[in-house]
């Protein structure tokens, strides 16, 4: 149950959500997000039973003083606006549970105010352009459970963070930390940490202590090795170690048996580390840029795995051990050696939707069998495979050929029974592969020639002046200067910058 609710001065629309439980018409919910306002709506402030508000991705430059009548509002979204300072009437929103500030230019002297919110739960800060966390935010939230800083400029925490005996998850992602924060191991109730992109050299034995640590991101960091104390996180199941300086991983992480993503990308391992076979639970693993050569042959009882990155290594052929991985969903073993010497290759009985492009980069590859999966359509690159001989895909959901398929001319096997062939027709591919050559080298000569009459009517067209034609030979017919004289003076624009929250 929904309503619009406009503005004396048509203001954007300000989208509701009533509680389904209560029959009255009390309202409860405002998403006024995306609506490029540039002040807060002051109807907003008649709907006192509002317990959330959306007012992200706008162009607020100020909270008004009337906040303070939203006396039961839980959760207040303000990210991505103009926010430079905070009004004291914030601090007066003692229900207040979530705040989110992210993305403002906020001096930090005004976060004070943020220290009365006795009541909150979640704090996120995102890219504040935070140099230190203010002390009393510390000394006086004592329910905090989630606190974002990602995308700041902390190199420290201030000591007295201890006092957050009930965080959870702490974002600490793109700052300046290099030394680990010692105050977060004392912090037990801790169940995510991530200290992704910043430059720590060293993590202290006390992680031990946090035996309810679910989550721990690493990676982007300057760490040679790991505390064997880790093992003592017993609950650990999502580790990312990935672009760091490890060879090795301490053997006592075996024990972490609930392990189900692990990232150790962009390390120098040149191994697959042998306690990794023992994490049966693992979903997810990133091997990427490791500098391995082969797979452990108990790599095989990593039965349970969805995802497995091995791209930008040596290996010279496709591992074995990866047929064994029966949930295997995901596979990259792009810039490998793989392609320069296979000749054969039998992915039949999967359940594949597409092919990767590499395969037009093997150039020994005689044999692909593709027979029996959910294959929708070819990429183009297979028409570079120049040696394939065998081409087996019966059994799959293909409609079109690559146009240029007749160019593989060591083809002598093309089979595609069982499949909803649209072009060429079925009954074309029934007459076999000279049948088929000749449609798609047919097609392709109709298209050529569609777009030649194309070309010339449009020439014809913009030449008589004719329809919206008309328009391109305007700048000629008032002397303007003609486009190729201005070859070379084309603005220079700038990429936009990228952002992600986490």
């Amino acid at each position: 149950m929904s309503k619009d609710i406009k503005s004396v001065e048509h203001s954007p629309k300000i989208h509701q959500r009533n509680d389904p439980q209560h029959v009255n018409d009390r309202t409860f919910f405002i998403d006024a997000s995306n609506q490029s306002l540039t002040a807060i709506p002051l109807e907003i402030f008649t709907f006192t039973e509002l317990e959330e508000v959306h007012l992200e991705n706008n162009q607020i430059e100020e909270i008004p003083q009337e906040i303070q009548r939203l006396k039961n509002i839980r959760v207040l979204y303000l990210d991505k606006n103009n926010l430079r300072s905070l009004c004291p009437a914030l601090g007066l929103l003692s229900s207040l549970e979530s705040l989110d500030l992210s993305y403002n230019p906020i001096f930090s002297s005004s976060l004070v105010v943020v220290s009365f919110l006795h009541a909150l739960r979640e704090l996120r800060l995102y890219q504040t352009d935070l140099k230190e966390i203010p002390v009393v935010i510390c000394k006086n939230l004592h329910h905090l459970e989630l606190l974002g800083l990602t995308g700041n400029h902390l190199k420290c925490l201030p000591k007295e963070i201890v006092n957050q005996t009930k965080l959870r998850e702490i974002y600490l992602k793109r700052n300046q930390f290099e030394v680990f924060p010692q105050e977060l191991c004392v912090l037990y109730t801790l169940e995510i940490i991530d200290l992704d992109e910043n430059k720590i050299g060293a993590i202290p034995e006390e992680i031990g202590h946090l035996t309810g640590l679910q989550k721990f991101y690493m990676a982007s960091n300057n760490l040679p090795v790991l505390p064997a104390s880790l093992c003592q996180c017993s609950q650990l199941s999502v580790l990312d170690l990935s672009h760091n300086l490890l060879h090795s991983i301490p053997k006592s992480l075996a024990e972490l048996r609930k392990m189900t993503e692990i990232g150790l990308s962009g390390n120098r391992l040149e191994k697959v580390p042998r306690l990794i076979c023992r994490w049966t639970s693992l979903h997810l693993l990133y091997l990427g840029n490791t500098g391995l050569h082969r797979l452990r042959g108990s790599f095989r009882c990593l039965v349970n795995l969805r995802f497995l990155d091995l791209s930008q290594n040596h290996l010279d052929h496709c591992p074995l051990q990866i047929c064994a991985l029966k949930n295997l969903e995901v596979l990259g073993l792009d810039d490998n050696k793989i392609g320069q010497s296979l000749k054969e290759l039998y992915i039949e009985n999967n359940h594949l939707e597409y092919l990767p492009v590499s395969l037009g980069s093997m150039p020994n590859l005689e044999v692909l069998d593709c027979r029996h999966n959910l294959l929708k359509q070819l990429p183009d690159a297979i028409c570079q495979a120049q040696a394939l001989k065998e081409l087996r895909l019966e059994d799959n959901l293909l409609t079109h050929l690559p146009e240029n398929l007749d160019s593989l001319v060591n083809l002598k096997v093309l089979t595609l029974m069982d499949n909803p062939m649209e072009e060429p027709p079925k009954e074309v591919c029934a007459e076999g592969n000279e049948a088929i050559w000749k449609y798609l080298k047919e097609n392709r000569n109709r298209n050529i020639m569609a777009t030649k009459i194309q070309a010339w009517w449009r020439g014809t067209m913009v030449q008589r002046g004719f329809g919206k034609f008309g328009e391109l030979l305007k700048p000629q017919k008032k002397g303007k200067t003609s486009p190729k004289d201005k070859k070379g003076k084309k603005d220079v624009k700038g990429k936009p910058g990228k952002g992600k929250k986490k």
